[in-house]
């Protein structure tokens, strides 16, 4: 592991869509790290996420918010208005059917996806960005298929174009704050072995997740927006 890894001091991470899976994990990776993690879930009880904040009492803070709601988006920034994000993080995401092609999809399911994977990352991004310090890091759940060039294979088409959606709006979003001297990472995290990423993912979330939170802290203090991968790794656009 680089010593600046090890040796990055600790501050405080937003992960949105932290309640399973890989945003879970990246929470539970970040505490261990010694930092202090605001984690979002959806309304609907308690979560693994709620365990975890009895196994780290005054170090993780939970936050109710669906990010496809923007009333819920603009409420969540009142409430941290005034914090000092070191790193935000948007770990959200949704499929359909993998076999369904463009050509299959309805309007309402292409819209769903597209709405979940690219429009509303974006949004609470635009929406909290002002709370990451010149130091900090902005980063957001892309995934390799999101890569135009390295698809070469077509299927699940509509989660490829939402992801390749999101990489776009990113771009913009980095031209946009050009001038900033945050980092801005779309991370590809593999596939793994979620609910999303399905049971034949080549990946367990205990190989992709350390990786992963490493590479962000790794990126920390470096200018610009960088596609990577879980090792850090750049990925084709």
């Amino acid at each position: 592991m680089p010593a600046s890894v090890l040796n990055t001091p600790s501050g405080t991470v937003l992960i949105i869509g932290a309640s399973r899976g890989l945003g879970h994990a990246m929470a539970a990776e970040f505490l261990g790290k010694g930092w202090n993690v605001i984690g979002t879930v959806r309304e609907g009880g308690r979560t693994k996420l709620h365990d975890l904040a009895d196994a780290f009492e005054g170090r993780l803070e939970i936050e109710t918010v669906d990010i496809c709601e923007p009333d819920q988006v603009t409420a969540l920034r009142d409430r941290l208005s005034g914090r000092v994000l070191d790193m935000v993080f948007v770990n959200a995401g949704v499929s359909n059917n993998p076999a369904e092609t463009i050509a299959d999809v309805t309007t309402d399911e292409f819209v769903r996806v597209m709405i979940t994977n690219a429009l509303s990352p974006m949004r609470v991004l635009e929406s909290l960005a002002p709370f990451v310090p010149a130091a900090g890091l902005i980063g957001v759940m892309s995934s390799g298929q999101g890569s135009i060039s390295n698809n070469e294979t077509g299927q699940r088409e509509v989660y490829r174009g939402s992801k390749a959606a999101l990489n776009m709006f990113m771009r913009s979003f980095a031209a946009r704050h050009a001038a900033t001297s945050r980092a801005m990472v779309l991370m590809a995290p593999g596939w793994v072995r979620t609910e999303l990423g399905g049971p034949d993912g080549r990946l367990s979330i205990e190989e992709s997740v350390p990786s992963l939170v490493n590479v962000l802290l790794a990126r920390k203090g470096s200018q610009g927006l960088h596609y990577v991968d879980y090792l850090g790794r750049t990925v084709p656009w």
